[in-house]
């Protein structure tokens, strides 16, 4: 009998702490929803071109993948084969701007190569792969984390997987919501546990957090101007 009511005791517990993030989650969306308005998050006139900023945009900021995006624009390389056909200083040349020109190179290069070879080039029928199978795949290609693997599925195939990166952590661990030290599988099951599976959401709500910590969740936060301030447990950040 002291186990049973022990087991119900936790049970009940579990319960109401899925509750609460749920209900913290859904008062951050609707909090930056209503400060930011529709975000049209994440740029981009075609899904390989969504594709090739998720590359890009690693350790840079988006200011500087569209520069790059423009350069490949201009030079008519912004598709599969042509990035894989064309020479490497004239590729490294137009991807400049994102810094780590040769490395990014590199890493566009093998998502092409990917692409190409699996599916024949076309990003509508790797979108058309189960999530469960292409997310894996994607992992597998050289130079795609986990971050960028989740742009891809998201803003580029219409898959229902959460994204999030340095800006979603530092939010959530501020409102008590997750360890700071959170590993990035672990806060990505956060998200999709607590909230239904609607990509347009996740859209939207991985991009208010992107405004978010540019705008105001910086290393010293902006929590008074903040419009997740009000919510701010106790000693959850310094102003």
């Amino acid at each position: 009998m002291v186990f049973a009511r022990d087991a119900a005791r936790a049970q009940s517990a579990g319960t109401s702490r899925r509750n609460e993030t749920k209900r913290t989650l859904t008062a951050i969306l609707r909090r930056l929803s209503g400060h930011y308005g529709p975000t049209h998050w994440w740029p981009g006139d075609t899904a390989f071109e969504i594709a090739v900023g998720a590359v890009l945009t690693q350790n840079t900021a988006w200011g500087n993948v569209e520069k790059a995006i423009t350069n490949l624009k201009q030079a008519n390389l912004l598709k599969p084969r042509a990035i894989l056909n064309c020479p490497a200083s004239t590729l490294e040349r137009a991807l400049t701007p994102s810094g780590y020109f040769r490395v990014k190179a590199a890493r566009l290069r093998s998502f092409c190569a990917f692409l190409v070879e699996r599916y024949g080039g076309s990003m509508k029928r790797m979108a058309s792969e189960p999530l469960d199978r292409l997310r894996p795949e994607l992992l597998g290609v050289k130079g795609i984390g986990p971050e960028t693997a989740d742009d891809i599925l998201l803003y580029a195939c219409e898959k229902p997987v959460f994204v999030v990166d340095a800006y979603t952590r530092r939010i959530l661990s501020r409102h008590g919501l997750v360890r700071a030290d959170i590993g990035y599988e672990d806060l990505r099951a956060v998200f999709e546990r607590h909230l239904d599976a609607d990509v347009s959401m996740f859209k939207e709500y991985h991009g208010l957090i992107v405004f978010t910590g540019k705008d105001f969740c910086r290393s010293k936060p902006k929590c008074v101007l903040c419009p997740l301030g009000p919510i701010l447990k106790k000693g959850g950040a310094a102003e």
